[in-house]
């Protein structure tokens, strides 16, 4: 069964309001999501890995040294979580368990955020920004291209795409204020205490 573009899980001028216009959408999920879950499928087929999972995909291309299959597995794979850690009305209050964690691990909120927009912003050329659970820690990852989390043993809680398409039509070139939206405006951070809270009973 090949893999299939998912819908967004909002309308496309649903964000907005948070600084996501509607074309960046059209073009970041409709054009280029598309495009990686077409070039994995045409990649796999006919190989060991056809009937396998995103993840099962993405970690054995990675271990595996297979960068064009791995970057374009991973794109599919991170942009379905990408679209999901967004909502409209998104940033504010964090769930309290979620707030506690990253109090402890991290001093504050606002270290976390620090540490997240450091991240991103640093990130040279195309990457992603990550919270992480690393062990029993949680952890602020940056990683180029589509390498992801979970091609080195931690879990994505969060993770933010700092390719330029995902923010140049909005912000142009001013990533370190993208990153800041982000967090205040845009992220569902319900469904990154959801991902704790099941990370930690797994």
């Amino acid at each position: 069964m090949a893999f299939e573009l998912p819908d967004l899980p909002y309308s496309h001028d649903a964000l907005a309001a948070g600084g996501m216009s509607e074309e960046t959408l059209q073009y970041h999920h409709d054009l280029h999501h598309k495009a990686y879950i077409d070039k994995t499928n045409e990649m796999i087929a006919g190989t060991e890995h056809e009937g396998k999972s995103l993840e099962e995909i993405m970690v054995a291309a990675y271990k595996a040294e297979n960068t064009g299959l791995m970057n374009q597995s991973t794109q599919a794979w991170n942009h379905i979580q990408f679209w999901n850690w967004m909502k409209p009305n998104g940033g504010g209050a964090m769930p309290s368990e979620l707030e506690n964690r990253i109090n402890n691990d991290f001093g504050s909120v606002g270290d976390f955020k620090k540490a997240f927009q450091a991240g991103g912003a640093g990130q040279f050329g195309s990457g992603w920004v990550w919270l992480t659970l690393n062990g029993d820690k949680l952890a602020i990852l940056a990683t180029p291209n589509g390498v992801n989390p979970e091609c080195v043993g931690q879990t994505s809680l969060l993770g933010c795409d700092v390719w330029e398409h995902s923010y140049y039509i909005d912000f142009r070139n001013k990533r370190p204020a993208y990153l800041e939206n982000f967090l205040e405006k845009l992220v569902n951070w319900e469904n990154v205490a959801e991902r704790l809270a099941k990370a930690g009973a797994a």
